[in-house]
């Protein structure tokens, strides 16, 4: 029963870690319509640069905020020259943004260097809490709260707030939403900036957890991310944490159990939801909803 348990809290957060940043994909992908499939550059920079600055300053918050930053930063730049011509275009979406993908993963290279960086976990979030013979530790139950949190604030966000009632009315008729005197194209761009920083916190959360940072990570958990907005329905946010989970335990529970299949097991969950269940766990209509 501890072994049960050990997994499934293992795979809670390496759930929330792909949470954080589908929810910034879903936002993006769902509420904008945009196909961003370089937003697992956002993740890896962010992971980059807070790990960076996290073992310059030995500070995890300042790296913390580094990774936000970084994300925002390269986030804006993105949409302002890649995909600011090419809304509306969804061929050209996937492909300049799978170009700037390539491009940005080869930069970090450059940045600092193609070897593995290694990432360990502050000080106050090292070791672990045993209750009973069951081993909790601590860095993967911050990693769960951290999520937790944020998943908490989006729905407040959405739901509870003049600017979230603003990004969903723009998404059901922007027109209308522009004739009242709203800029939307600010408000998506809010939209845009918010979900590229949570992919830099996703990054720099995953360098201690995996303990080694590579190029190919972006890429990686980039196309994770899409399989969980797929499975949990475009624009739900509610949906992509059901998602993330159902991801990150089921992963866990294979990479135990029968390894061979961890890497299908993904796909395999994709299939049968778009079988059953086209329009995702939670589609727009439930998703307007939340």
């Amino acid at each position: 029963m501890d072994v049960i348990l050990g997994i499934l809290i293992n795979g809670l957060a390496t759930g929330m870690l792909i949470f954080l940043l589908a929810a910034g994909l879903t936002l993006i992908f769902g509420l904008m319509d945009v196909l961003n499939f370089a937003h697992g550059a956002l993740f890896l920079w962010g992971a980059y640069a807070g790990i960076w600055l996290y073992g310059q300053t030995e500070s995890f918050i300042l790296g913390i905020l580094a990774a936000i930053a970084a994300g925002a930063i390269i986030g804006a730049l993105l949409e302002k020259f890649i995909i600011t011509p090419v809304y509306g275009n969804h061929v050209r979406q996937i492909l300049i943004t799978l170009g700037a993908m390539l491009v940005l993963g080869e930069l970090v290279k450059v940045v600092w260097g193609p070897n593995l960086i290694q990432a360990q976990p502050p000080e106050w979030l090292k070791g672990s809490w045993e209750f009973g013979g069951l081993i909790l530790i601590k860095y993967r139950l911050f990693i769960i709260a951290v999520g937790t949190v944020v998943f908490a604030g989006l729905l407040f966000l959405l739901n509870k707030t003049r600017l979230g009632m603003t990004v969903r009315a723009g998404v059901m008729n922007k027109e209308m939403v522009e004739a009242l005197g709203i800029n939307i194209k600010r408000v998506f761009l809010f939209v845009f900036l918010l979900g590229a920083a949570m992919a830099g916190l996703s990054g720099i959360l995953l360098g201690p957890y995996s303990g080694v940072l590579y190029a190919e990570i972006g890429l990686e958990y980039g196309i994770l991310a899409f399989i969980v907005v797929i499975i949990g329905g475009m624009g739900s946010v509610t949906g992509s944490a059901i998602a993330a989970i159902l991801v990150g335990v089921l992963g866990a529970f294979a990479a135990y159990y029968v390894p061979d299949i961890a890497m299908a097991v993904n796909m395999l969950l994709m299939l049968i939801i778009l079988i059953f269940r086209p329009q995702g766990l939670l589609g727009m209509k439930e998703a307007a909803k939340q």
